[in-house]
């Protein structure tokens, strides 16, 4: 239940402003659709985080214990300050296909998502935890808190959100998820 709620806690703030919660933004604009873009979202975000996972689960067979616990919380370390880094949309990101909005969304938060801060975290995560499904459905958990009100409240909310605020919060979760990785915090899970 852990692996989940930290994914889940930890993703939902690491979304808040990120460049695929703008694109939500923009896909909800485009196409005033808003449950074919949320179904397209669950699935690409599904899709990618058991990817990332998986990634994650390998990087834990490839090390070793001590040589993970370091990667791990420094790599949580160096999380937290990218958290800080505001994002913007990419011109690639907002150009928009003609496949209708599922298939349009599907790809396009896909690509969005490749390389992006909640991908490196739920890789980080389900080395961190050892449980790939507990870690996927945390993350697309979160993932679907911060995007699902961005899609249907749009612009409504895109101002009144303290962004700042946010990314500080989500940026010390990832700092003491580091520090208590240094630490040994979870060497009866393997770290």
């Amino acid at each position: 239940m852990e692996a989940f709620l930290v994914s889940s806690g930890i993703v939902a703030l690491a979304e808040i402003g990120d460049k695929t919660q703008l694109l939500a933004f923009v896909l909800a604009a485009k196409f005033r659709k808003p449950l074919p873009i949320v179904l397209a979202i669950f699935v690409a975000t599904v899709a990618n985080h058991a990817f990332a996972a998986a990634v994650g689960s390998w990087l834990t067979a490839l090390m070793g214990p001590d040589l993970l616990r370091w990667v791990l919380g420094l790599g949580f370390i160096a999380m937290a300050a990218w958290t800080l880094v505001p994002d913007q949309i990419d011109e690639d990101d907002a150009k928009l296909a003609h496949y209708g909005v599922f298939l349009t969304t599907l790809v396009a938060f896909f690509a969005a998502e490749m390389g992006d801060k909640t991908q490196v975290a739920t890789v980080a995560l389900a080395a961190r935890y050892h449980n790939l499904v507990s870690v996927v459905a945390g993350t697309t958990f979160g993932m679907m808190l911060a995007n699902v009100p961005a899609v249907y409240l749009g612009g409504r909310i895109a101002g009144k959100v303290p962004l700042k605020l946010v990314h500080g919060v989500a940026a010390a979760v990832f700092a003491v998820l580091g520090v208590l990785t240094l630490l040994g915090a979870g060497a009866g899970v393997g770290l």
